[in-house]
């Protein structure tokens, strides 16, 4: 297959660029069920194909199992023609005792080792030296904190002063967190010397929890914000919304259907599709420099990329808001391509 024309791509503050969709790893590492090595290959190749020159992975996904395959997907690419993360605080370490059980956080994977909390300088360095083991590659571009929610002072104290040693050093690009939560990314913002963070789930058509402090003060900072979960865990990944849809891994509550049943009808009103929708949404504010999608095979990717691409009236957006479906303080942005 030929390549495609390139994803456009943002410049973090650090200079580091980052496509402007990305692709996210988790299903590498067997989320839910098992993938194949060769189906990771290619999906990981049909990303290259399109253009996606971002890829975000980590430890916790397949313990380590997905690390292993992205990085042999990649090993072979022009290094710098590609942006890497990974993330750090959870050490994988050996469990000899639970290895003939399955993984019990989602991963079809043996539980030949164990995910150990550690955000002290040192479990950090070892987490990046073991995460570049796996990938088989010699550096990291944007190294997270991966969902810290319990560990917040000790990031600031502890593990972001060693990422920042560990960036003036040359060792990692950018360095910031991924979390499933807005609040804690606006402290590190505010109080740490950090480049981008990755949000999940907070910035979606039907969560805009990240306006309210998390993406002021991405602005003020000069921060990148990556966005993740712009489907809401499957809530907005069809243009049909299912009884049965869940959101943020769990049920979806009724007024939650029924709200995302609304905006797929004002969506097919200007010829867009729900998922492409939510897919424009995150992009439209000026703080954020991607969207990650998680991918399992290369039919996966193409439809996102061709969500990506989809051309959106910003009439729909200004339909959505004068409907109540979209919050009044929505910062538009004009004479963009997808105006």
């Amino acid at each position: 297959m030929p390549e495609t024309e390139a994803i456009p791509t943002s410049t973090l503050r650090t200079g580091l660029r980052i496509s402007q969709l990305g692709f996210g790893a988790a299903q590498l590492g067997n989320l839910y069920r098992a993938t194949t090595d060769d189906e990771s290959r290619d999906a990981v190749d049909a990303a290259w194909e399109a253009g996606i020159r971002y890829f975000d992975t980590a430890p916790h996904y397949g313990l380590g199992l997905s690390e292993r395959r992205l990085g042999a997907a990649l090993r072979e690419r022009p290094r710098d023609q590609f942006t890497l993360s990974s993330k750090a605080g959870r050490l994988l370490t050996p469990s000899p005792e639970t290895a003939g059980r399955r993984d019990d956080e989602g991963f079809a994977v043996p539980a030949a080792v164990r995910r150990q909390w550690d955000f002290s300088g040192p479990g950090v360095r070892r987490s990046i030296e073991e995460s570049l083991e796996r990938l088989g590659l010699d550096r990291l571009d944007i190294v997270y904190l991966h969902d810290p929610d319990d560990f917040g002072d000790q990031c600031v104290n502890e593990a972001f002063p060693e990422l920042v040693r560990l960036r003036e050093a040359g060792v990692i690009g950018a360095i910031g967190a991924g979390m499933n939560q807005a609040p804690m990314l606006a402290r590190f913002i505010r109080e740490c010397d950090i480049d981008v963070v990755m949000c999940a789930g907070r910035f979606t058509l039907l969560d805009d929890e990240a306006l309210v402090e998390l993406l002021p003060a991405a602005q003020e900072h000069s921060v990148g914000v990556v966005v993740a979960g712009v489907y809401n865990s499957g809530l907005l990944s069809t243009q049909t919304v299912p009884d049965d849809a869940k959101f943020d891994y769990q049920q979806a509550p009724a007024e939650l259907i029924a709200r995302a049943r609304a905006i797929a009808e004002v969506c097919v009103e200007h010829g867009v599709t729900l998922p492409e929708a939510a897919v424009a949404y995150p992009l439209r504010h000026p703080s954020v420099v991607s969207v990650v999608v998680g991918a399992r095979t290369d039919a996966h990717v193409r439809s996102s990329v061709d969500r990506y691409r989809a051309e959106i009236p910003a009439a729909l957006w200004r339909d959505l808001q004068r409907r109540g479906l979209l919050g009044p303080d929505f910062p538009f942005q004009t004479g963009d391509a997808s105006s």
